[in-house]
């Protein structure tokens, strides 16, 4: 499958209580960094529900059963678990969130974060306003991705669902939605037709951030994951000295409260070929949009599709040194 991510924005943290900036940028959390876009744009108007975070979560996922927002919350969930993440509930609310801001991004033919007040189909400028606007608490955590793709093969919907998760566990700021500790998610998927094949725009909205149990910090991929995509590219931002695709990013996250700061890492090869990984946390990101509790190495270059690697990390989360090593292997997935 030939497939061309036009656009793919960064997650991005949207919360009244932290006063963060919600937009074009990449992942941030508890230390109020934000996109560089801002928040710009005329806040939506809350339906006036006095839901909590939590009130409009489902326990079965009420998603179509060949649809890809069915494949693409499991996959993301499925991912998550193996590496000892919180499991997602889908959240109706947030949904509905969602699917607005895919169909602002078909209606528009574009692939952002925020939206313009002038533009059709506005729900909010930011994750938040548009969670809010749709009945989700003010003062609650919100925030999101979205992204999308051109394909020139025709797939099943779930396939396409599970591309796009591929997709944003690729890059080194949305790999967020894969560590970030939180339980809540809404899925919109919007598809029109380019030369007779699918252009699909998707969004994630997510939800109640919250310390998780269990050892921390902990690793996505982890010991084990299979078919993470071997090159990723078009994100934005560009993550630090990248010119072109570079390869599967190694996110280490620790709870809201934490701060993780990478020392070193390496990723080897089957055949003993060690590539030195770029580091990148709160503190020396330019971008400054990655969370004190999220850190992300990552090779410039891609690797190689269906290999196995090692991935030896170091580290110190709130002072105290930690170390990881495991092996993933890749599929043949371009992010």
């Amino acid at each position: 499958m030939k497939k061309n991510i036009s656009a793919l924005t960064a997650i991005a943290f949207a919360s009244t209580a932290l006063l963060a900036a919600c937009g074009g940028g990449g992942g941030s959390g508890s230390n109020s960094t934000g996109s560089s876009s801002g928040s710009s744009g005329t806040p939506s108007t809350s339906t006036g529900s006095t839901q909590t975070a939590t009130s409009a979560n489902v326990s079965t996922p009420q998603y179509a059963a060949t649809s890809a927002q069915l494949a693409a919350f499991q996959l993301l969930n499925q991912q998550r678990q193996a590496c000892g993440f919180p499991a997602l509930t889908e959240n109706t609310t947030l949904d509905q969130a969602a699917q607005a801001h895919a169909g602002y991004l078909k209606t528009n033919n574009v692939f952002t974060d925020t939206e313009v007040s002038t533009n059709s189909g506005y729900t909010g400028a930011t994750y938040a306003d548009r969670a809010v606007h749709f009945g989700y608490p003010q003062n609650a955590f919100a925030s999101g991705v979205s992204g999308g793709y051109f394909t020139n093969a025709t797939l099943s919907e779930a396939q396409y669902g599970q591309q796009m998760v591929y997709g944003w566990l690729s890059g080194v700021y949305h790999i967020a939605i894969g560590v970030w500790p939180v339980t809540a998610v809404g899925v919109g998927w919007s598809e029109s037709t380019f030369n007779g094949f699918p252009e699909i725009y998707a969004s994630l909205s997510i939800g109640s951030m919250q310390s998780t149990s269990g050892a921390t910090p902990l690793t996505f991929p982890c010991q084990g994951t299979t078919g993470v995509a071997y090159s990723s590219g078009g994100e934005t931002p560009t993550p630090p000295n990248t010119s072109g695709n570079w390869g599967t990013p190694v996110a280490v996250a620790g709870n809201p409260s934490d701060t993780i700061v990478l020392t070193s890492g390496t990723i080897t090869d089957g055949s003993g070929h060690t590539t030195t990984l770029q580091l990148l946390y709160s503190a020396n990101d330019p971008n400054k949009l990655l969370p004190s509790f999220e850190g992300v190495a990552y090779p410039t270059t891609p690797l190689s599709p269906n290999t196995t690697y090692t991935v030896a990390i170091t580290g110190t989360m709130n002072g105290t040194a930690f170390s990881r090593s495991f092996t993933f292997t890749t599929g043949n997935v371009v992010g």
